[in-house]
């Protein structure tokens, strides 16, 4: 398939990253909208799919379990559900993808059950699966929680309910969607997160015959439906991908034009880079980064110490926290970098003290960083996608060369991503 093989980054710092780059398919929206493809015997075809390792492991799930998956075209997959014959996603590739929790809806509506092992994906702290287990039980599902595994049934169709979840978890509202779509009877779900790519599987999923109202709320409304139809969709840019490429044109002094944005999605993203000294603006639909900023961070009223903290959308998106820490040692100030949803997200500012970033952990959630640093080349390892990318963003602001070791992290989420910036101006070279 099209992702990069794994390896190391040697990455000569000082170069400025320019031009103009097209985001890819948004990589939160994928992972739910293929395994959505399972809730029918129809085809479905979507579009704008980013090429990326995880995207990669949940195919090979689809085809383990009895679909048939084809690229009609580099960026376009047809997914025919209509062979679905198992109800365990394999076990190997599940451990290692969070994503592949999000079958179970369409397992138990097509199988009646479905055996699932404890998810993997990226080591940011604890994630919690209660709040899934919980939706579908409310809606009908029984769960039997082993030591390795989980282990669903459903008798007959999934029953519609009031569902209020314990959590504005992404992935729990999703795969309550997917199951409130195919229920009987009428699904409220309150307490629902309501992210771009939460939007966009909603949009899918009533593409194919559902009735979801409230997109974008907090409160959805789901008339349930017996049988859906096959779809096409096409996946929403990526605007955690588009964050960061934004933040490394500052970073870098290059002037970046990104196309084909969705700018409600950016707002508040821009909103807090501009505290931290960077300036952007849209031009239709793109977004343009100007050149050559010196960045700097605004206070707060009477000279405070700003705050950048993550929260539920419409809030900062909690993925873009790390790249925001790294934005952070390249502006001069001071600012605290408040991590509230995962306790072991900022365990990668080891890698940038070794680079000469001047940061105080005060404890799991929370950093005081004091700009401008001058950061040196080290050698680093990539902890997880988000870190990952954080780090390449500062081995390139950084003085000398890089070498960023267990890359198949960042693979996992950004797409032939050094390919994509040597074409802006980056100096990278993948080694096997």
């Amino acid at each position: 398939m099209g992702s990069s093989p794994a390896g190391t980054f040697e990455v000569e710092g000082g170069a400025r990253i320019s031009g103009t780059m097209t985001p890819a398919g948004n990589k939160n929206e994928a992972l739910p909208a293929l395994a959505a493809t399972l809730l029918t015997r129809g085809q479905c075809r979507i579009e704008n799919l980013p090429r990326i390792r995880d995207v990669e492991s949940m195919v090979e799930l689809i085809a383990g379990l009895g679909g048939r998956t084809t690229y009609e075209e580099e960026h376009a997959l047809l997914v025919d559900g209509g062979g679905l014959n198992n109800s365990e996603p394999a076990r190997a590739v599940a451990r290692t993808i969070r994503g592949s929790f999000l079958f179970a809806p369409a397992l138990l509506h097509r199988t009646g059950r479905a055996v699932l092992a404890i998810p993997g994906g990226d080591r940011i702290g604890r994630r919690r699966v209660d709040t899934h287990l919980l939706a579908l039980t409310a809606l009908g599902a029984e769960v039997r929680v082993e030591q390795d595994r989980y282990e669903l049934e459903l008798r007959g169709r999934f029953r519609a309910a009031d569902v209020f979840l314990d959590e504005a978890s992404v992935m729990a509202t999703e795969n309550a969607v997917m199951a409130a779509v195919v229920a009987e009877g009428t699904t409220r779900i309150m307490n629902a997160a309501s992210e771009p790519h939460v939007q966009g599987l909603c949009r899918m999923l009533n593409s194919m015959g559902a009735a979801v109202r409230g997109i974008g709320t907090n409160c959805l409304e789901i008339e349930g439906k017996p049988d859906l139809k096959g779809t096409r969709h096409r996946l929403a840019p990526d605007h955690i991908e588009l964050g960061s490429f934004m933040a490394l044109a500052a970073m870098t002094g290059g002037e970046l034009r990104i196309k084909d944005i969705v700018p409600d999605d950016l707002r508040m993203i821009c909103m807090v880079f501009r505290r931290l000294g960077v300036v952007s603006r849209f031009e239709g639909a793109d977004l343009v980064v100007p050149g050559a900023q010196e960045l700097e961070v605004q206070e707060d009223l009477h000279g405070a110490i700003p705050k950048v903290d993550d929260a539920p959308w419409p809030g900062f998106p909690a993925d873009l926290t790390s790249t925001a820490l790294v934005l952070a040692t390249q502006s001069r100030g001071t600012v605290l970098i408040h991590e509230k949803m995962f306790e072991s997200r900022l365990f990668f500012v080891d890698r940038l003290l070794t680079m000469g970033a001047r940061i105080v952990l005060c404890d799991p959630h929370r950093a005081v960083v004091v700009g401008k640093s001058r950061l040196h080349g080290a050698t680093i390892a990539s902890p997880d996608i988000r870190a990952g990318m954080a780090l390449l963003s500062a081995a390139l602001s950084a003085e000398g060369t890089s070498v960023i070791q267990n890359v198949q992290q960042i693979d996992r989420g950004y797409e032939r991503i050094d390919e994509r910036l040597t074409a802006l101006g980056a100096r990278i070279r993948r080694t096997s």
